[in-house]
């Protein structure tokens, strides 16, 4: 039974969450940093008059929109090490290793997401965008590089930080592969000490004021640069 709220353990628990804090902001950054890498070469695949460059972008922007992310985790943690053996032969073969496969997990399913975002930001572009720089003489990559992406990536920012938000949140699955982030550290704390109560209450503080500020500041940004407008 609950006999009553507990400060000390928070403070006590204040150093080892803040590891898992950092942990879960590096894994955020990271796979934020390679997901708009990766969609940005799937949007431009997918904007491809190419099928064979539209077609694969396409199926794997559907595969992963409609796969659990904690699955995608799964296949990268459990089925890698599996066909490595069977391709080797070597049975001690060893996998990628827990923080690696959610760092190439969350990459590969955000990219996916972000796909679409910049595929409908470099459509937002106007026609005559691209028109005025072939009229100039650009190649397309120039045009592409110079003109187009420079503008939707202006467009985007808002909608790039709220899938970032999201990702942040969804960094907590990563407890099925044994790997502590900010959640986890609570948890395992919660459980050491006997108090679930204080140590949940306070992650949901920390998320909600988290998200609740980046929230803002993407308000802020729409409204700075008039997106949508």
């Amino acid at each position: 039974m609950f006999s009553g709220f507990d400060f000390d353990v928070i403070q006590r628990a204040l150093p080892y969450m803040g590891q898992g804090m950092l942990f879960t902001l590096g894994l955020t950054l990271l796979a934020m940093i390679g997901g708009i890498v990766l969609g940005t070469l799937f949007a431009l695949m997918r904007l491809s008059s190419f099928t064979a460059l539209s077609a694969p972008a396409g199926g794997y922007v559907n595969l992963l929109r409609s796969t659990p992310l904690i699955l995608v985790i799964f296949w990268f943690y459990f089925l890698v090490p599996l066909a490595v053996k069977k391709l080797t032969g070597d049975p001690y073969a060893a996998g990628l290793g827990p923080f690696h496969s959610a760092l190439i997990a969350f990459t590969l399913f955000e990219a996916a997401y972000y796909c679409e975002i910049i595929r409908a930001g470099i459509q937002s572009v106007p026609r005559g965008q691209v028109f005025a720089a072939y009229a100039l003489g650009l190649t397309y990559r120039q045009s592409m590089m110079k003109v187009i992406l420079p503008q939707a990536f202006r467009n985007m920012i808002p909608i790039l930080l709220t899938q970032g938000i999201i990702l942040f949140q969804d960094t907590s699955l990563v407890y099925v592969v044994g790997l502590t982030d900010f959640m986890g550290a609570a948890s395992k704390v919660a459980q050491r000490d006997g108090r679930l109560v204080e140590m949940y209450l306070f992650a949901a503080l920390i998320y909600f004021l988290m998200c609740y500020s980046a929230s803002y500041f993407v308000k802020w940004l729409q409204a700075r640069y008039n997106v949508g407008r």
